[in-house]
């Protein structure tokens, strides 16, 4: 299996004053960047064919570790999603993350891993109960599907073979973590009208996303959070500073 991971999200003002960079691969939490406790994680998991996506900066971080691939920052998020999906020549299972989890370790990981079909995308789910209960006093965090509230992770697996597929709906999926109404925009306008009244199961956006893609699509459910808590703003960030 390859892995890479996109490491080009820019942080300015508050997060960037705290952080002391303006890349959030780069922000230090508990003694460790997030862009090494992501490689760190993977390490520990055995997925050695590590692509990382971004700049000279980000290069020069990554250099002290073992070798790491480098893809170089395509100065958008749009341009890094699909430079992520270049990042490797073959089209072998690909685990594509993001550089802002700042809890993700390798037990969290792992219990990823171990629960992936290998021939179906999936990208874990963590219950919002679980969340709390993880990270009391967190900013809010998650999404209310059909009356279930989940909190998408920051992980996400491309079986073999698949990467063509997802490329044209790819920067759509990988925002669609943060806003899953996106996702029901590709669901077609049934599945999107649904979601806007609050009765779009996840079932509904999986079986679509099947179609759409030809081929399996689930989501993991009861992920652990530490894969589901990303520090994309000052607030969360400052969180993840105060909290272990």
């Amino acid at each position: 299996m390859y892995a890479v991971i996109t490491a080009g999200g820019p942080i300015d003002g508050e997060y960037a004053a705290r952080a002391g960079t303006t890349l959030k691969a780069l922000a230090p939490v508990r003694g460790s960047t997030m862009i090494a406790r992501t490689i760190d994680a993977l390490r520990a998991c055995d997925v050695d064919r590590i692509a990382v996506v971004g700049n000279s900066a980000v290069a020069e971080a990554c250099a002290p570790a073992a070798p790491v691939k480098m893809v170089p920052d395509g100065g958008s998020g749009t341009a890094n999603v699909l430079g992520a999906l270049d990042a490797w020549a073959d089209d072998d299972a690909l685990l594509y993350l993001t550089c802002d989890m700042p809890y993700i370790d390798a037990p969290s990981l792992r219990w990823f891993l171990d629960r992936i079909e290998p021939a179906t995308l999936s990208m874990p789910l963590c219950g919002h109960a679980a969340f709390v209960r993880r990270f009391p006093g967190a900013p809010p965090f998650g999404i209310t599907l059909a009356g279930e509230r989940v909190v998408n992770a920051g992980v996400f697996y491309l079986p073999a073979g698949s990467r063509e597929r997802v490329r044209t709906l790819a920067t759509t999926m990988f925002e669609a973590r943060k806003a899953p109404w996106k996702m029901a925009t590709i669901a077609g306008p049934l599945v999107l009208l649904r979601f806007l009244l609050g009765r779009a199961s996840v079932n509904a956006l999986e079986e679509r996303a099947r179609r759409v893609l030809e081929l399996p699509v689930a989501a993991v459910r009861d992920a652990p959070p530490e894969l589901a808590f990303d520090a994309d703003t000052a607030t969360d960030y400052a969180y993840a500073l105060e909290h272990v």
